[in-house]
């Protein structure tokens, strides 16, 4: 069975020069990217890495990269990460992992955001199959919960809980996250604007006007994506 995350990484692999500072996601297409990279001859001891994502930065050590913390960085040459969908302006949904406030933060330093990913990932508009994903300070959860439900309506608010011991999931900076699924989805710049100004929300996971270009794989062949829609297509 063809493999079309590892087919769209080893096509973002291409836009990295030598001596670029780039910055990666979470994921297993993060793992074939970093594959990709290792593939090209002298490439990948010239890079300096940052990456928000734990297994991410495991990986990159054990395969001999400079990594670096973001914050000791100022800016990134490019920044590659997954998304569960994104829409016809590249605003991005993610979810799954949780670490969407330190991803935001790299994609914001990255003079280039690329998403990569399988075709799956291309959507009209969202839908309610994803959550967003709110950072919530401990002393604001309920409050938060609260005004989620009422600001959007109707809304499905969960507190994410761990499957790996008792309770809720807890992130890097002591806060909870709480799972929204919204039907019919709002309008990405509605949401970004209502969720952001919630006093006790860190971050969110909508990736609203951060994304240059998508390049995905598929059926039809790897197709790189801009706004409006695909700007090239190749077989």
């Amino acid at each position: 069975m063809t493999d079309f995350k590892q087919q769209a990484a080893q096509e973002a692999a291409k836009l990295i020069q030598p001596g670029d500072t780039i910055g990666l996601g979470a994921g297993s297409t993060m793992i074939h990217l970093i594959t990709a990279i290792k593939a090209t001859p002298g490439l990948a001891e010239t890079l300096t890495v940052a990456s928000s994502s734990f297994s991410t930065r495991l990986r990159l050590m054990a395969e001999g990269f400079t990594v670096k913390e973001s914050g000791w960085l100022s800016r990134l040459d490019w920044y590659f990460d997954g998304c569960d969908q994104f829409d016809h302006w590249l605003n991005a949904l993610k979810s799954g992992g949780g670490v969407h406030t330190a991803e935001k933060i790299l994609a914001a330093m990255a003079d280039n955001f690329v998403l990569v990913g399988d075709s799956s990932k291309q959507s009209v508009r969202f839908d309610s199959t994803y959550p967003l994903v709110v950072e919530v300070i401990p002393e604001a959860l309920s409050y938060v919960a609260d005004r989620l439900k009422r600001s959007f309506h109707p809304t499905r608010s969960e507190l994410r809980l761990s499957v790996r011991k008792d309770g809720a999931v807890i992130t890097e900076r002591g806060n909870f996250l709480i799972d929204s699924w919204f039907s019919p989805f709002p309008e990405p710049v509605d949401l970004n604007d209502q969720v952001g100004a919630i006093p006790g929300i860190l971050e969110h996971s909508l990736f609203f006007n951060l994304a240059h270009k998508a390049i995905t794989a598929g059926p039809d062949g790897i197709m790189e994506w801009s706004r409006p829609w695909p700007s090239r297509t190749e077989s």
